[in-house]
């Protein structure tokens, strides 16, 4: 693999909007293959037809779990996660339960963490807790993080992906020193151009998540100012 091949491979096409069709799904595993990404990350009723698009290649099939807000009941989250890895998932990322976090209800959330984690990772799957870090202080991201690590989490998540690319910059600064170099950070954002993919990863990401064009992950490929993020 080139080098601006490795380069577009750190990124992962994001599939998750309300809307998104299975046209949509077509070109977007057109997408990722064509450019080697790191990962596509659908709507869990996307899936199956996910998996069947991208056969052999050598792209991380993953979806999201108890989205977009996590306030679903733990049982809810367990159901939908062993769904999705039944039907090829290799890749979770589950939305924390923010309200019990801001109840001060660790219990609940760390339970609901450890029960996704505990699960994907028997099916050998990567799993990652989006903190939706943008409209909790970050008091609450620190522990937030510190909770996913306890958990056993592979990564943790700056958002579900709707945050402007500036605040999401900015939180993934916070969560890279909320948790030790054990864990990935994923800045999942709205990203526009490739000087802002590259700013996500100065910041400390080492994955970045976003809804890519065309145009941008060819760019992304031949850009230098991404070669600081790691697979």
């Amino acid at each position: 693999m080139t080098a601006s091949v490795r380069r577009a491979a750190r990124l992962e096409h994001r599939l998750t909007q309300p809307n998104a069709s299975l046209a949509d799904l077509e070109a977007a595993v057109a997408l990722a293959i064509e450019h080697e990404l790191a990962a596509l990350t659908v709507a869990p009723w996307l899936v199956k037809a996910a998996k069947r698009g991208l056969g052999r290649a050598r792209v991380t099939l993953g979806t999201v779990i108890g989205f977009p807000h996590g306030g679903q009941l733990l049982s809810v989250k367990a159901f939908e996660a062993s769904k999705a890895l039944e039907q090829g998932a290799t890749q979770i990322d589950f939305v924390l339960n923010g309200g019990a976090l801001a109840s001060g209800d660790d219990e609940t959330v760390f339970n609901d963490m450890l029960a996704v984690v505990d699960m994907a990772h028997s099916a050998l799957a990567a799993v990652g807790v989006i903190v939706e870090a943008h409209p909790l202080s970050e008091e609450l991201v620190r522990r937030a993080c510190h909770l996913a690590e306890r958990a056993g989490a592979d990564y943790v998540v700056t958002s579900a992906g709707a945050a402007t690319a500036h605040s999401t910059i900015a939180r993934t600064g916070i969560l890279r020193a909320s948790v030790g170099p054990r864990i990935g950070v994923k800045a999942s954002g709205r990203f526009r151009n490739v000087e802002q993919l590259g700013e996500a990863a100065a910041a400390g990401a080492t994955r970045v998540s976003t809804l890519l064009t065309t145009a941008l992950a060819r760019s992304a490929a031949e850009s230098v100012s991404l070669a600081a993020v790691a697979r």
